[in-house]
């Protein structure tokens, strides 16, 4: 049989399969992310990091978790919906943008003879 690994109640030697699993965090989900203060890393700024790190910032890259053989789901839940409400934050951000030019450009073609 297999002995739980040291630290851990439960240890398998396969695959798991569940209809549900629940996974408490000790830490905040990432609501803050839409709070006045949060700094949104600006979008060239972003494309910067990902060109020379080749990952998302705060989102370990593959060969951390390779040499940490994995991840805890519940912390990579956490920082992957952090970067799904930064996305919508961008989203939004480049929408807004969008209709202020598109209303500049009405009243441009507007003035046009």
């Amino acid at each position: 049989s297999l002995e739980p690994a040291a630290g851990y109640r439960l240890s398998v030697d396969g695959k798991v399969i569940c209809e549900e699993l629940k996974v408490q965090l000790n830490t905040s989900w990432p609501d803050y992310v839409f709070d006045k203060e949060y700094r949104l890393t600006p979008l060239n700024e972003l494309a910067a990091t990902l060109q020379r790190d080749k990952h998302l910032p705060g989102i370990p890259s593959a060969a951390s978790i390779k040499a940490e053989k994995g991840f805890t789901v519940g912390e990579m839940q956490r920082k992957s919906m952090e970067k799904i409400e930064e996305l919508y934050l961008y989203v939004i951000q480049l929408h807004q943008e969008n209709e202020a030019l598109k209303a500049r450009l009405q009243k441009l073609e507007e003035h046009q003879p």
